[in-house]
């Protein structure tokens, strides 16, 4: 009697250890991911339903599917919140990042992003930024500016020659768009005429030490002359 009483005993034991294990796999790390955050989570099929604020994403193999909770939807899904559960959803096909089905944030290669939208090429009247690819709009320049001060080496005066500039900005246009504008200018060769106030013209500094050179040679011919003539 004792023996047979035994071998029920073990076997219960053996079927309620069975049936702990299989909880704390469901309840752990199941085929379907990390149930972490799950309120329902089977080891087929991980999380089929998340505790409040979560987000169900599901992950598709074949035929088969695996739920996750989430705080935040992967890249190329978008969360939605909904009165029974938070679920993620996937973005367009084109889009890479998206902010609903219908507004995408980034696009995938050989897009072009275009008020939410992922074109093939940008609109007339749009150029592509070549780092985020998006379609921005152009800018009409305003009329040249005047021209500026003739300038050599940050002055106005004291050389033959020097530079003057003028410049064309954006037009008006939304704050956004002007960002992206570039401010055009030129520049062109000018005379500078009149020499630093202060300073003498070198021409008239040449004529003077020609004066001055002159006036000596002068000078000195009396006195050799005298000097033969005694």
């Amino acid at each position: 009697m004792r023996a047979p009483l035994c071998l029920l005993l073990l076997l219960a034991h053996a079927v309620d250890m069975l049936a702990l294990y299989r909880k704390k796999k469901q309840a752990g790390t199941g085929l379907g991911g990390n149930c972490t955050g799950c309120v329902i989570c089977s080891e087929e099929n991980g999380c089929s339903a998340c505790q409040q604020r979560l987000f169900l994403f599901i992950r598709r193999e074949g035929i088969r599917q695996y739920g996750k909770c989430v705080h935040d939807c992967p890249l190329g899904f978008f969360g939605i919140r909904g009165q029974e559960a938070n679920r993620c959803k996937k973005c367009g096909a084109t889009c890479e990042s998206c902010f609903s089905q219908d507004f995408c944030i980034r696009c995938k290669r050989r897009f072009h992003l275009y008020k939410g939208k992922c074109l093939p090429t940008c609109p007339p009247g749009t150029l592509t930024h070549q780092s985020t690819r998006e379609c921005q709009e152009e800018c009409e320049p305003s009329p040249w500016g005047s021209w500026s001060p003739c300038i050599h080496n940050g002055k106005t005066c004291g050389s033959g020659w020097g530079l003057e500039t003028r410049v064309r900005e954006a037009g008006p246009a939304k704050q956004e768009e002007t960002a992206s504008c570039q401010v055009l200018s030129e520049s062109r060769k000018c005379p500078i005429k009149r020499p630093c106030p202060g300073e003498r013209n070198p021409r008239q500094k040449n004529r003077k030490d020609r004066r001055q050179r002159k006036d000596r040679r002068l000078e000195r011919r009396p006195r050799q002359h005298q000097r033969g003539s005694q």
